[in-house]
């Protein structure tokens, strides 16, 4: 499919940038490294060749006594000298680059948890002595992919939502403003604490109570626009031919509200992922125990002799940050029509 001169020159414009086009391109990588987390880290192999048979740990699990007759018919603990010692007796393993889960508990130590870096352990390990690259590595597509939700959902409610406001106007405009303003008025972080004392918040409940407040960001903006939209030349024409609200508001002025709304969307994604982070921090965010950057900032805060939990912490967040505001930076470049390609 062609790309019209429209597009092709937003293109050059964000490759121009050099600033946010490296920074998607190194973005990129980190989640496509990160997004398989359990072939990346894990403390199950990858791999097992037994006994002329084929077995896949980090897909599926197996019981000890399928390596051996002596074992129990438990579930194999890979760790086990044991049980390694058995299957390579008769058949070999690979392991993933880092051999530790999110949820591993690093035994043998060099010293009390939270252990200092080390060859094994090259970010050292937290105070519940759990591998703190592996940990990071699932925070962080965690912390994405969370991001990317809560910020592709609450794009489409509020497109929607400031698409009816600025394309009917009048009243309904009138009363959908002021029941914005009474909406974004309630306390958020309260509300959340009440639920948190109700129910134990999960991936899917956090993600749809701030559905709840978050869905307002696009709305005045998507709304402006189509206040300017509906009183063109050709929407009146379209309007006069019979063409229905919905196919106007789709096919004519939603196209150029989109240019508006993208330039926000790396932005928005960044509060996403900031917002996560401070809620885990604060207690308010994911269960105990998930793998969260921010339940590591928090770490970091009650364990000040362990300073590699600080930096690796601040160094993970504001990484993340800055891509994603330089990424943003480009992309709000390419969309802007005063821009010229070099």
């Amino acid at each position: 499919m062609r790309m019209s001169p429209i597009t092709r020159r937003r293109i050059a414009i964000f490759r121009h940038n050099r600033r946010g086009f490296i920074s998607f391109w190194i973005f990129l990588v980190l989640f496509a490294f990160t997004l398989p987390a359990e072939f990346v880290a894990n403390d199950r192999p990858l791999l097992i060749h037994f006994d002329n048979h084929w077995y896949f740990p980090a897909l599926f699990g197996y019981s000890e006594d399928t390596f051996g007759s002596g074992f129990m018919p438990t579930e194999a603990d890979y760790t086990d000298p044991e049980v390694v010692e058995a299957i390579n007796a008769n058949g070999w393993m690979i392991w993933p680059p880092v051999p530790f889960g999110y949820d591993t508990i690093v035994k043998n130590l060099s010293a009390p948890a939270p252990a200092p870096p080390s060859w094994r352990n090259p970010l050292g390990t937290d105070d519940q002595a759990r591998d703190v690259l592996a940990r990071v590595i699932y925070g962080f597509r965690l912390s994405v992919l969370f991001g990317f939700t809560l910020t592709a959902i609450t794009s489409v409610i509020g497109v929607c939502a400031g698409a009816v406001q600025g394309y009917y106007g009048g009243l309904v405009d009138l009363l959908f403003q002021r029941f914005i303003e009474i909406w974004n008025g309630m306390p958020e972080l309260y509300l959340l604490i009440i639920l948190g004392s109700i129910i134990t918040p999960g991936f899917w409940i956090l993600l749809i109570f701030l559905l709840l407040f978050r869905w307002m960001s696009l709305t005045g903006v998507v709304r402006a626009e189509f206040l300017r939209g509906r009183n063109l030349e050709y929407v009146r024409a379209a309007k006069a031919l019979g063409v229905s609200d919905i196919v106007v508001m789709w096919r004519h002025i939603l196209p150029n509200a989109m240019v508006a709304t993208l330039t926000y969307l790396p932005f928005i994604l960044s509060g996403s992922v900031t917002l996560l982070s401070t809620l885990d921090f604060l207690g308010f965010g994911l269960p105990p125990g998930t793998p969260s950057l921010g339940e590591l900032v928090a770490q970091a805060r009650n364990n000040l002799q362990a300073p590699w939990l600080g930096i690796t912490a601040f160094a993970v967040l504001a990484g993340m940050l800055i891509l994603l505001i330089f990424i943003g930076e480009a992309v709000r470049d390419a969309f802007d029509p005063r821009r010229t390609p070099r």
